[in-house]
């Protein structure tokens, strides 16, 4: 069973950046997809980016491409979120995500393992 743990998030001011991590245990870390979603109250779980197992190949949301960057460390078993020029529309809950399939990696539904979230909060 694989846990994730997220961690890093805050309340920022807008143009302000935080760094997000989420550790994962077991020993199949670098083999798989992690991906990163968030949540705003009201709102459907969107997708924010994902990176493959080798770290090599990375996707973007649209609405953070060029302010956000996903990076992972496989010695560690983390996965991070680097998050610039913070706007207020950013506020949600961020969860960290590890998929076994090999494709659709912008679907949350391809995601078996989930960690708890952490808030980001962005004021204006």
């Amino acid at each position: 069973q694989v846990q994730l743990v997220e961690s890093g998030g805050g309340l920022v001011q807008a143009g302000g950046s935080l760094r997000l991590s989420c550790a994962a245990s077991g020993r199949t870390f670098s083999t798989y997809t992690m991906g990163w979603f968030r949540q705003a109250p009201g709102k459907e779980r969107e997708f924010v980016a994902y990176i493959i197992s080798s770290g090599t190949s990375t996707a973007y949301a649209d609405s953070v491409k060029g302010r956000f960057t996903i990076s992972r460390d496989n010695a560690k078993n983390t996965v991070y979120l680097q998050m610039n020029s913070l706007k207020p529309e950013d506020t949600a809950l961020y969860y960290c995500a590890q998929t076994t399939k090999y494709y659709s990696f912008r679907n949350s539904r391809q995601y078996d393992y989930w960690g708890q979230g952490t808030q980001v909060t962005v004021s204006s």
